[in-house]
């Protein structure tokens, strides 16, 4: 079973978010939008929208992303895939109509060409460890999780000083990590120190996955890994290497990545191609005033 955390071993009961608030790394007519009402009080807006409620300050990077997905709803509105009578909410949470208007804005709007077999070859020879079969890594973390009303901006700054005690540990004093992770941490491995197990690929969400396999660090990891389920303070205890697998077998793997890593940068460009065009207050957003280049 996958988990968030990356513990294999089903200790941990971390669970996926069903709800549609959006992470998101041609402009027609203007359309009639229902913004929400804030008075007394400044806040983050798109095009005269907030993006919060007015007693509510959420963390930059948290605005960001509302931003982002405010800023395609209301593309989607323009082209037609959304009617304008769709209500825009302060709390980021797309409704079921406005996503799958996004989908289909995504999917007419971003060119994404198909990586030849030149690009694939490149690729797989710059990233072969990414390619291993069978690669293990023994971890254990603390995780901070991000939990509904919990307060991001303080969460992180405990994240920051737990990561700083555990990297500045005595080395005699190896249990410090579990004590660590005993007394903080809020996933259900804290009783065994937050020791996680030996973990594959597949016992991990992918962003979890992203940051433990494919390297070669050993000992408590210089930065916060970042999760759907929160922030994690990671120890990479020991690893065992894959075995390396021929660039045929992978083929399919090389390909997909390659073109998630077009659709990102196709999809970056497209968002600061709409932020350049739009009215944006109380957050800074990447903008660029040229048509996309892919």
């Amino acid at each position: 079973m996958e988990h968030g955390c990356g513990s294999g071993s089903g200790q941990c009961s971390c669970a996926g978010s069903t709800n549609k608030e959006q992470t998101w790394p041609s402009v027609g007519e203007e359309a009639a939008f229902a913004p929400v009402r804030v008075e007394n009080a400044p806040c983050a807006r798109v095009n005269g929208i907030a993006l919060h409620a007015q007693d509510d300050r959420p963390d930059d990077d948290t605005v960001r992303q509302r931003a982002y997905g405010e800023l395609l709803r209301q593309a989607a509105i323009r082209q037609g895939l959304l009617p304008a009578s769709d209500i825009a909410t302060d709390d980021g949470i797309q409704n079921e109509a406005a996503v799958a208007a996004i989908e289909l804005l995504l999917e007419q709007n971003l060119q994404l060409p198909q990586p030849d077999e030149t690009a694939c070859h490149r690729y797989y020879e710059a990233q072969r460890s990414r390619f291993q079969a069978g690669e293990q890594v023994h971890a254990r973390h603390i995780l901070f999780a991000v939990t509904p009303g919990v307060d991001v901006v303080q969460l992180r700054k405990r994240a920051e000083a737990a990561l700083l005690d555990a990297r500045c540990r005595d080395d005699a004093a190896p249990q410090k990590f579990s004590e660590l992770a005993a007394s903080l941490s809020n996933c259900p491995s804290s009783a065994n120190g937050g020791d996680l197990g030996w973990l594959t690929v597949a016992d991990c969400a992918p962003e979890f996955a992203r940051e433990l396999f494919g390297h070669t660090e050993v000992g408590v990891l210089s930065r916060l890994v970042h999760s759907r389920f929160g922030l994690h303070v990671v120890e990479v205890i020991e690893r065992k290497a894959g075995v390396a697998q021929d660039y045929e077998t992978v083929r399919g793997a090389v390909a997909l990545a390659l073109h998630q890593q077009t659709y990102v940068t196709a999809l970056r460009q497209f968002l600061q191609l709409l932020a350049s065009q739009a009215d944006v207050e109380g957050i800074v957003l990447e903008t660029a005033a040229t048509p996309l280049v892919q």
